[in-house]
């Protein structure tokens, strides 16, 4: 099936669509709109991260829409402190899809998203020209997860038998 061009001057109006149904909830119609933004324009960075915070807003759901992978996206984006801060984003939703999965040990990948993402976030924050006000508050929220869940890393024991 052919995909049907969008006319390059229909991109402003289709960027807040993709804002639209990534708060309604719609990862999916967001991350179709971001696709067809960036068939027009390559080069679109608010396409580009609204894409990738679409593909994370359904960490762990089972439907696909792109052939991306969201690092590969991250990779993408020109500012070493962005890249810090969306990889450490998309460590925190993967960790947050595995606390609702409760899948057996599902808490210990929960624990290691969370605590790759509060090292992407501390990266962040040193590369930050500003106060490192957005870095510190989602750090602040892996910790509170990791905390109020109970997550803790897998026992020594288990992390040898994964070694064997």
């Amino acid at each position: 099936m052919e995909l049907k061009p969008l006319p390059t001057e229909a991109v402003p109006a289709a960027l807040k669509k993709a804002k639209h149904y990534r708060l309604l909830n719609e990862p999916a119609a967001a991350e179709s709109i971001c696709l067809d933004i960036l068939r027009v324009d390559s080069e679109n960075r608010e396409a580009l991260v609204i894409l990738i915070l679409a593909m994370s807003d359904h960490s762990g759901g089972g439907y696909k829409i792109s052939d991306h992978r969201v690092e590969d996206l991250i990779a993408q984006i020109p500012s070493d402190y962005e890249r810090a801060y969306y990889t450490g984003l998309v460590a925190e939703r993967r960790g947050l899809a595995k606390i609702r999965g409760q899948s057996p040990g599902s808490s210990y990948v929960a624990y290691e998203c969370l605590t790759t993402a509060m090292s992407h976030f501390e990266e962040a924050l040193a590369l930050s020209h500003s106060t490192g006000g957005e870095s510190t508050l989602r750090w602040n929220t892996c910790a509170r997860l990791i905390e109020r869940n109970n997550l803790a890393p897998r026992p020594v024991e288990h992390l040898a038998e994964l070694g064997d």
